[in-house]
């Protein structure tokens, strides 16, 4: 089976925000602050509700049976919809084995809530057994399924109180963590205009989970210890030859710099 690691970067849904809280008139940035506000008063916290999530990056490693590839869909002007639209596309053709670190918890809610937004059929993805009775007791949508790994929320043993960041998890393991900055950032980045910024810093995350994935895979007896060391040799060959992409050398390089 295709195995389709992933991860999303997002912005706040401005346009959301001026119609919830009657913002009209306001500029972007002054928008979302107030978004943040009234958050951190109902909950204590800036982190947006789900659905008031705009996707702007979906980056993945994909690994099938004889090759490995690492990007981020769509290009720098492709709109939210066409990103959304090309992941379950790809669920629809490959049936893959979904990996993530917290998507259960918040990259694929928010992918819910903005396919239901652009109208985005996908059936493969929603499949629970009616049409194909090899989804019935394993689908995407199962906690306890493994068609999606969640390894953030397989790993704490479903306990919140257990749960690591990806940024920690990778430094346990020695592997590179966040690079160029992180997730509280790219909105300021999104306001810079440095969308190609915030897809490297995606691409370096979903690198990290693979990683942290083919572990888990060693650690549940599902690879052999010569067989994880292929599949990392592969992951720095891919990195190596990726010149024209200056951020997968910088991440070979702190992977491979000395602890």
């Amino acid at each position: 089976m295709n195995t389709l690691v992933f991860d999303i970067e997002t912005v706040p849904d401005v346009a959301l925000g001026r119609r919830l809280h009657g913002l009209e008139g306001l500029e972007d940035a002054q928008v979302a602050k107030a978004m943040f506000a009234l958050r951190r008063q109902q909950s204590g916290g800036e982190f947006l509700a789900h659905e008031q999530h705009r996707v702007v990056a979906i980056s993945c490693v994909l690994r099938g049976q004889e090759h490995l590839k690492v990007w981020s869909l769509g290009d720098l002007a492709a709109p939210e919809s066409e990103l959304i639209q090309r992941f379950f596309d790809g669920i629809e053709k490959l049936s893959p084995c979904l990996v993530s670190w917290n998507g259960g918890g918040f990259d694929l809610p928010v992918l819910h809530y903005r396919a239901l937004l652009h109208g985005i059929q996908a059936p493969r993805y929603w499949e629970v057994g009616d049409e194909d009775t090899a989804f019935r007791y394993n689908n995407y949508l199962g906690r306890f399924h493994w068609r999606h790994l969640d390894v953030m929320d397989v790993l704490s043993g479903y306990q919140n109180r257990a749960r690591a960041s990806l940024a920690n998890t990778a430094c346990l393991l020695g592997l590179p963590g966040k690079m160029g900055f992180d997730g509280s950032q790219v909105w300021d980045a999104y306001q810079a205009g440095n969308l190609a910024g915030i897809r490297q810093y995606c691409e370096t995350d979903v690198l990290n989970t693979y990683l942290i994935y083919l572990r888990f895979e060693l650690m549940r007896g599902r690879i052999t210890r010569e067989r994880h060391a292929e599949e990392v040799e592969r992951v720095k060959a891919l990195l190596r030859a990726g010149k024209d992409q200056p951020h997968f050398g910088e991440f070979l390089q702190a992977w491979e710099r000395p602890a």
